[in-house]
C-alpha cells in the first residue's frame, strides 16, 4: 500500500499569478480531497498569509512556510506527536532554522558599512510593504507577520550587493535572493522540509510514501528535485526552472490551470 502527498507551491501554481485565484485546479483538488489525498502547501508565504488561503481552499492537513522554514501539523493528522515538534497555535510545529530575530540580531551586527543601501523588512510600514509588493493593505499586513527570515529590500549597487551577501555567508546566513528581496534566513528549503514530512508520515503509518511536488519558480527547485514526480508549472512570466532530475513533467497550460491538468492526468483522477 502506497500514501501519495502532494506538495505545492501557492502562487503561480495553484493561484494563478495575476488575480490568485485558483477557481481552474477545483475539479482536481476535489477528485484529490476524495482519494484521501493530503495537499501540502509549500510557500514563501507566512503563517499569517495562509491561514485564509487554505481555509478559502478547503485545505486542513499539514503545511510548509516561509520557504521551508517550519512545517506545521494539525492535532490527528498523525497518531502521536511528530518527532521534534513543539505545540504553537493549536499546531505540531517543526521548524528548521532559528526565528526572525536571530537574523535581525545578525544584520544590526553588520556595522555602518550597508547604512542606507538596503532596507529591512521588520522596519517597514504596511504602506511600504505594499509599494513594493503590489499587494493590498490587508494582505501586506499579514506578510508582515514573519517569523523565521528577515527579508531585505536591496538599495546598493550589484557589487555591494555581493560584498554584502558575502559577509551575511561568513555570519552563517543562507540568503535566498528572490524576485523582490534578499531574503536572510537559515540553511532551509522546501525540499528538505517535504523529505521531514513524507519521513515522519512513512515512519508513523508504515506505509510507503510517493511524493509529488508542482511548482513554477526557483524557489521550487529544490522541492521538486526531492520529489519522487516532479511538476514544473508553466508560468506566463518566467522560463520553467532548472530542475537535476531524470524524469521531470511540464504542464502546457499555466497556473492552475497547468495543475489541474498535470495531476488528473498523472493520477487518472
Amino acid at each position: 500500500m502506497t500514501k501519495t502527498l502532494v506538495f505545492t507551491d501557492m502562487d503561480g501554481t495553484l493561484l494563478d499569478h495575476h488575480t490568485y485565484s485558483f477557481e481552474a485546479a477545483k475539479p482536481a483538488l476535489k477528485a484529490l480531497e476524495e482519494k484521501d489525498i493530503p495537499v501540502v502547501p509549500t510557500t514563501s508565504k507566512t503563517f499569517a498569509e495562509l491561514q485564509p488561503l487554505r481555509e478559502s481552499i478547503g485545505l486542513d492537513g499539514p503545511f510548509i512556510i516561509e520557504n521551508g522554514a517550519a512545517i506545521f501539523i494539525p492535532h490527528g493528522f498523525f497518531k502521536q506527536k511528530p518527532s521534534g515538534t513543539v505545540w504553537i497555535d493549536g499546531y505540531w510545529c517543526k521548524a528548521f532554522i532559528s526565528n526572525k530575530n536571530y537574523w535581525i540580531k545578525l544584520l544590526e551586527k553588520m556595522g555602518s558599512e550597508f547604512d542606507g543601501k538596503y532596507k529591512q523588512f521588520s522596519k517597514m510600514s504596511i504602506e511600504e510593504i505594499q509599494e513594493c509588493t503590489g499587494l493590498d493593505e490587508r494582505s501586506a499586513a499579514l506578510a508582515a507577520k514573519r517569523q523565521f527570515g528577515e527579508p531585505v529590500l536591496w538599495l546598493g549597487s550589484e557589487e555591494e550587493k555581493h560584498r554584502f551577501l558575502k559577509i551575511v555567508k561568513d555570519r552563517g546566513a543562507f540568503p535566498l535572493e528572490g524576485g523582490r528581496f534578499i531574503h536572510i534566513s537559515g540553511n532551509c528549503d522546501k525540499g528538505q522540509a517535504l523529505k521531514w514530512l513524507a519521513s515522519e508520515y512513512q515512519k508513523q503509518y508504515l506505509t510507503k510514501v510517493n511524493t509529488i511536488a508542482l511548482g513554477d519558480g526557483k524557489n521550487d527547485v529544490a522541492m521538486l528535485e526531492a520529489a519522487h514526480v516532479p511538476i514544473r508549472i508553466l508560468s506566463p512570466v518566467n522560463p520553467p526552472p532548472e530542475v537535476q532530475k531524470e524524469e521531470v513533467y511540464t504542464s502546457t497550460l499555466t497556473g492552475p490551470e497547468g495543475w489541474n491538468e498535470m495531476l488528473t492526468q498523472l493520477l487518472s483522477l
